[in-house]
């Protein structure tokens, strides 16, 4: 197989059409044309569905894309890094990280990488949506107990659990009268919570009265005295250990695990391997007390 002919094809199909390709890398249209013609020609299969205003991949092309993309973007990191005498960490990292995490801390940890490594351009992008790293062209995705990928591999770098919390002018609510809650989002329809404490499970009947698009601002309607609300231990421990928030128990629910998420273990990237380490560095417990002090310093 033509590795020149492979690059080009990955490069349009990156970009999403012949045109778009050639002024991003400033080459010729008819060249990258042939080159595919010629990719589809030895491989005896049509990988771009021509036709309309945009080039879409067949089911055939999506596959070889799925899997040369990252072997030929770990190529060529690997090149310039022996070209450059070592794995320096250089080049674009792009990722895609979770809004909570990302408004607590992601923004700390990009300044203090990127003052640690200078030739590396992060970029990152704010969403709770699962991204397609491949057609996307993420390095690096963080993802709040992500969904088995065969296609991805990775590990989890910060646990976390839910606390039910109220301000001190919300009293609990005794037998089966609703205590008011603020919820995020629409997907919460439960009456009750189920609540672990140190006497033992109890169930709390709920009733939303705000519905909030991000834990911060539900943080925020809960110091107000709004209700009682589910938060990371992480987002409020402080508040619990100053006196601003009251914690009635743990929910009974799964823990939150925060991955860090890539393509393949083989190849992996020098910019992707250091913002992991500096992860690992930053939090190397992984444990909420870690991330609330990491928030708080």
């Amino acid at each position: 197989m033509n590795l020149l002919a492979l690059a080009d094809f990955n490069l349009v199909a990156r970009h999403g059409g012949f045109g778009k390709a050639a002024r991003a890398a400033s080459r010729p249209k008819a060249t990258l044309s042939r080159r595919v013609a010629e990719l589809e020609a030895s491989l005896d299969l049509r990988l771009f569905e021509r036709g309309g205003h945009r080039l879409k991949l067949t089911e055939e092309g999506q596959a070889l894309y799925e899997r040369t993309g990252a072997l030929l973007a770990d190529l060529e990191e690997s090149t310039a890094a022996i070209s450059a005498g070592g794995q320096r960490p250089r080049g674009r990292l792009r990722i895609s990280a979770p809004l909570l995490f990302s408004h607590v801390a992601l923004g700390k940890l990009a300044a203090e990488f990127a003052l640690k490594y200078p030739e590396v351009r992060v970029e990152i992008t704010t969403e709770d949506r699962a991204v397609h790293m491949v057609e996307e062209t993420y390095d690096l995705v963080i993802r709040i107990n992500p969904a088995p990928q065969e296609r991805l591999v990775g590990r989890v770098f910060m646990r976390d659990r839910l606390v039910v919390v109220a301000s001190p002018a919300v009293a609990r609510p005794a037998g089966d009268d609703a205590v008011p809650v603020v919820v995020r989002g629409q997907e919460d329809t439960r009456d009750t919570w189920d609540v672990v404490t140190t006497s033992g499970p109890s169930s709390i009947a709920v009733q939303p009265i705000l519905r909030l698009s991000s834990m911060l601002m539900v943080r925020d309607a809960v110091r107000a005295g709004a209700g009682a609300a589910c938060l990371p231990l992480s987002l409020a421990s402080r508040d619990v250990a100053d006196g601003r928030l009251v914690q009635w128990g743990e929910l009974d629910a799964p823990e939150i695990a925060l991955w860090t998420l890539y393509p393949s273990r083989r190849f992996l990237s020098a910019r992707v391997s250091a913002f992991v380490a500096h992860l690992k560095e930053a939090f190397p417990n992984g444990t909420p007390d870690e991330l609330a002090a990491y928030i708080d310093a």
